[in-house]
């Protein structure tokens, strides 16, 4: 199989819609890769990418934003989740607004699709290979369900949270997977600096019986602000396109303003835009 061009897409909440904006406009010009990584959000809007349903994680997102059981504090109390396990895996993408699993199982066949998450136990992170979402959803929400404000999630006998706490760019994952290009969703602006977790004193009481996910913790703005030089370093090289907002909108992980959603939103749509119009997009892959 081809592994000429991949996406890595970051996560981040409810900022993690700007990815979504990007790949839209990556389905709109007809642009399908090898292969995508997605972490937490970024697998989630990643999977709509491979199942080829332009604008699903928009409208459901500003349909459902304001329901209670999509994301709120009063279903973290009740249920363990900030976003409530049912309505988030089953209701919405079965019945309320339908991803297309068959599409899905098709393109992933010719989409290498990947969903990163962090191990309890190691304290590292594992790729998962999607190939049909209707038997391995627990491994997307696997990725998206955040330390502290979410339930543990078992896979295969495996339990794991958050893709972001190990790896929240894997863009070493592609290259050595043997991705020779890779376009690279950020949903920061240039200059971001992650600084160490204010919260680690409660994540230390919560995972006490994890030590080595404890340190992964410990240590997340350090692998954080690594891989930043490494797109760094691998867009000099040639070997990264990345695609970060352009301007800064306050957008926090779990914003319920719809309107600043949308505009994130919008803000992928016009940077995939502004790079693909004028000709940067072909010049990067003009050698794959």
């Amino acid at each position: 199989m081809s592994k000429d061009l991949g996406i890595v897409v970051e996560g981040g909440g409810m900022r993690g819609i700007y990815a979504s904006g990007v790949l839209d406009e990556l389905l709109i010009r007809g642009i399908v890769v090898d292969g995508l990584v997605g972490v937490s959000a970024g697998i989630i809007h990643g999977i709509s990418y491979v199942s080829n349903q332009c604008g699903r994680n928009i409208r459901y997102t500003l349909k459902y934003r304001g329901n209670k059981r999509f994301m709120s504090l009063s279903s973290f109390l009740k249920t363990g989740n900030i976003c409530e396990t049912e309505f988030c895996y089953e209701e919405i993408p079965y019945k309320l607004n339908k991803l297309d699993f068959d599409t899905f199982k098709e393109r992933a066949e010719y989409i290498e699709t990947y969903s990163t998450v962090t191990s309890l136990e190691t304290g590292k992170a594992e790729y998962i290979r999607l190939y049909d979402l209707d038997k391995q959803m627990d491994a997307v929400r696997a990725s998206a369900s955040l330390p502290l404000i979410s339930e543990n999630v078992e896979y295969e006998g495996k339990y794991y949270l958050d893709g972001g706490t190990a790896d929240s760019i894997p863009l070493g994952f592609m290259l050595k997977k043997g991705f020779k290009k890779n376009i690279v969703i950020l949903t920061r602006p240039e200059g971001f600096v992650k600084k160490p977790d204010n919260s680690l004193p409660l994540l230390k009481a919560k995972y006490k019986d994890y030590p080595e996910y404890i340190e992964a913790c410990r240590n997340r703005h350090n692998m954080y602000n690594d891989e930043l030089r490494l797109v760094k370093r691998m867009e000099k090289a040639g070997k990264v396109l990345a695609i970060r907002p352009s301007r800064v909108i306050k957008v926090g992980r779990a914003e319920s303003d719809t309107e600043r959603i949308k505009k994130m939103y919008k803000l992928g749509r016009f940077d995939a835009m502004k790079i693909i119009d004028s000709g940067e997009y072909e010049e990067f892959i003009k050698d794959i």
